[in-house]
Formats: structure tokens, sequence, C-alpha cells
């Protein structure tokens, strides 16, 4: 049996980082991805209190994976139109961590394209593995799917790498 932090605090300071390091591959630009990292510690806040003991971990991602799935979703239903240039646009300053932080998980222009461009459920399944570092096991009580269906979607999703990055 797993431990599970009990403060909302305690788990974003302990998943923040990687929560985020899913979301950045899952949606592949660092705006959406801490976008999706503040959905994600929202619905954590609400649920923790009906939280069930069993893999956090687990209950974590599918919550991550839920959430990008419903952004996904919601964009389908939304088109978005550009903004038109002529509109000012406030320009961030950088900071060194952030740019120390980008740095530590940039997997590289190509490899994150060429993520983007697989289909999500493979995508997410070799991030998970790969990326965040989670078990066949784990991945599956994330995604709900059996580990055999895990197992095919990295074996599929990294063959598709492989030829994508050729």
């Amino acid at each position: 049996m797993e431990s599970v932090p009990l403060t909302w605090e305690e788990v974003a300071r302990v998943y923040g980082r990687k929560i985020y390091n899913f979301a950045y591959r899952l949606t592949g630009n660092s705006a959406d991805a801490h976008d999706l990292v503040q959905e994600v510690l929202l619905r954590v806040r609400k649920g923790l209190a009906n939280y069930q003991p069993g893999s956090f971990e687990g209950w974590l991602w599918r919550i991550t994976r839920n959430a990008f799935l419903d952004e996904v979703r919601k964009q389908k239903r939304r088109p978005t139109a550009p903004i038109p240039d002529e509109i000012d646009r406030w320009d961030a300053a950088t900071t060194e961590s952030a740019d120390l932080e980008f740095d530590r998980i940039s997997l590289g222009d190509d490899i994150q394209k060429a993520l983007l461009e697989l289909p999500i459920e493979f995508r997410e399944a070799v991030v998970l593995c790969d990326v965040v570092g989670l078990s066949y096991e784990e991945i599956a009580s994330a995604v709900a799917v059996p580990v055999g269906t895990v197992r095919s979607r990295i074996h599929r999703g990294r063959k598709q790498l492989r030829e994508l990055l050729e």
C-alpha cells in the first residue's frame, strides 16, 4: 500500500514537476502544459478528500490524462482563430531558472515534433514509460487498459517514432 500525501500542497510540491513534464509531452508547448498542470492540480484538490487508498500515482496520471483528453475534445468543438499580428502581444521575460528547467526536460525539437504526430494513446504510453518512468502496470492503471495493451501501445509508438525520426 502506498502512502498518500495528505495535503494538496504536498501533492503539488512532490508531483508538480512530473505532471508538467507529462503535460508538456502531451501538449507540445509550455503554455498549454502549464494550463493542463493547473487544471490537474485543481482536480486533485477537489478529489483528494475522496481518494481511496491504492495506486496514488495511477490516480494522478489518470486525472492528468482525462484533463488532457477533455481539452482536446473542447478544442475540436470550438475552433480557434489566430490572433491578428496587429494586436500588441505581451512578451514575458524569461528567468534563468525557467530556462534551466526547460533545458532539463527538453527532448529536442525533432523528437517533440515526432511525439506530437503519434496518436494520443501511443503518445501517452510512450511518454509515461520513457519520460515519466512509470512501469507498465502503473501505466495500465493510469489509462485504465490491460497491461498487454500498454505493451502494444509502447511498442507501436516507439516504432512509429523511429520511422518519423528517420
